[in-house]
């Protein structure tokens, strides 16, 4: 710090810095230690980000600099959407909904699909990265507090006294700032909304970047149009399930940040790094912030949230995957295209890349195939329909032994649609056992014979005897 500002730990005063003083940063070094090349205007504005940290008072994350950020870093090469493109994109659009309809049982869309450009697709996601995003915002603003805190010299100590705040503010703008980072970068990725995994756009919404998707297709020697039709169909696939099941966006989103809540920054590994690091030598500091170094082993909470949340994207990747494929059965380089997706996904998608950089998140393929193959086995074995209704609610919804196995999935359903009762389990076994505790506890407080009195005139008033008292709806 007595390096950056040119001046000594007692003389340093927030007030006192000057932005013309970061012209000495060298970007070379910044270059190096973040793995990308940063120009000038980036420079500045995270230096502008720094002293506006130092100066803030508030407790809140400037959220201003991450989307200023990301729209910098998705507007640099970002191109307009043409007619031409726009209208190839709502003709494969139309297509690929009248194909869905017959794949699936669920509605279409109220709102028509889009054709947008990367800088809108920061603007209109940008709020739910910030959700996700806040509670490891939160804790790297602690973890630097209590860093600096406990490991100034003396001579500094009389500058971080009393000024927890400033140092919060301060990790909250650099974390701002990376997550602005991340999600620029994102937008240069994705080719539609659904792309993410996460539903980051508004519900019921979807959305398709011509330019990426360009970009897509490049040297694979599939016709555009064919393309087109596959990626609309995924798309509206995607927002059709979240606008159905309209308890799911919250049920994916509460799983993420529950994850996210459980992030802590490792002081002692980042101490312990510092302790021995060269400002001539980045690449160790480099390669920790990369491989997740920093960060400590999962808890047990965490791996349990993490548990629930691949397998709930697994089903949802999963689904759309089988119903996108029988939609799309008439494409003649289908399976060429399902298999550049299946790639692109296995060798680390958007999504895995987002959810990695910010908190740490690593997704296993492998359940997205597994989810598929189960969808599949659901849809040959009870149809379309019975299919789509386990989206109805999350009481329905498959769990992680019928993705292992789904013949008892499939038994289930197939004896609801014969009328037959279901089988019992063990959570029948232990809820008939709570009702018939509940019965004999309700008939022993009624065990005296009746002999009319006032107890008569309040049952005439509140109708009539309905007989003797009996288990109790829970």
């Amino acid at each position: 710090m007595r390096q950056l500002f040119g001046a000594s730990g007692s003389q340093l005063d927030p007030d006192s810095i000057d932005p013309s003083q970061f012209a000495r940063m060298d970007p070379e070094q910044l270059a190096r230690l973040t793995g990308m090349p940063i120009d000038p205007a980036t420079l500045s504005q995270v230096m502008q980000n720094l002293q506006s940290a130092f100066r803030s008072s508030g407790a809140g994350i400037d959220w201003d600099s991450t989307k200023r950020q990301a729209l910098h870093i998705a507007n640099q090469d970002g191109l307009s959407v043409t007619q031409g493109q726009r209208a190839d994109l709502e003709q494969a659009f139309q297509l690929a909904g009248l194909w869905l309809s017959e794949a699936t049982s669920i509605a279409d869309l109220a709102d028509a699909p889009r054709a947008i450009t990367r800088g809108e697709w920061v603007e209109r996601t940008l709020p739910v990265w910030q959700e996700l995003a806040e509670p490891v915002a939160t804790s790297v603003a602690d973890a630097l507090t209590e860093s600096l805190s406990s490991q100034v010299p003396d001579e500094m100590q009389g500058f971080v006294k009393n000024a927890g705040q400033v140092m919060r503010s301060l990790g909250g703008s650099l974390f701002a700032t990376q997550l602005g980072h991340v999600v620029g970068r994102l937008s240069l990725e994705v080719v539609s909304g659904g792309d993410v995994g996460i539903p980051v756009l508004p519900a019921g919404s979807a959305a398709i970047l011509p330019q990426n998707f360009a970009d897509l297709g490049e040297g694979l020697e599939i016709p555009d149009d064919q393309l087109a039709l596959y990626v609309a169909a995924r798309e509206l696939a995607h927002a059709r399930l979240f606008r159905h099941a309209k308890w799911l966006r919250l049920h994916v989103l509460s799983q993420v940040t529950e994850y996210a809540r459980g992030v802590h920054i490792d002081t002692e590994r980042l101490e312990e790094l510092a302790s021995r690091f060269d400002p001539s030598d980045l690449d160790e500091l480099r390669q920790a912030l990369e491989s997740g170094a920093l960060l400590p082993q999962q808890t047990e909470p965490q791996k349990l949230a993490l548990d629930r949340l691949e397998n709930m994207l697994a089903l949802i990747e999963g689904w759309v995957d089988v119903v996108t494929a029988d939609a799309t059965s008439r494409i003649p380089s289908l399976e060429r295209i399902a298999e550049t997706i299946r790639r692109r996904r296995a060798v680390g998608g958007p999504a895995e890349d987002a959810l990695g950089a910010l908190v740490g998140l690593k997704l296993r393929p492998r359940r997205l195939r597994e989810a598929a193959a189960m969808w599949r086995a659901v849809t040959d074995a009870v149809g379309i329909e019975a299919r789509d209704a386990l989206w109805d609610s999350p009481d329905f919804m498959p769990e992680a032994s019928d993705i292992d196995d789904p013949s008892g999935l499939i038994a289930r359903l197939e004896a609801t649609a014969r009328g037959e009762a279901p089988q019992r389990d063990e959570l029948d076994d232990a809820l008939e056992r709570l009702l018939s505790e509940a019965g004999t506890d309700g008939a022993s407080g009624d065990a005296e014979p009746d002999a009319g009195g006032p107890d008569d005139d309040r049952q005439d008033e509140d109708g009539p005897d309905d007989g003797p008292a009996g288990p109790r709806p829970v």
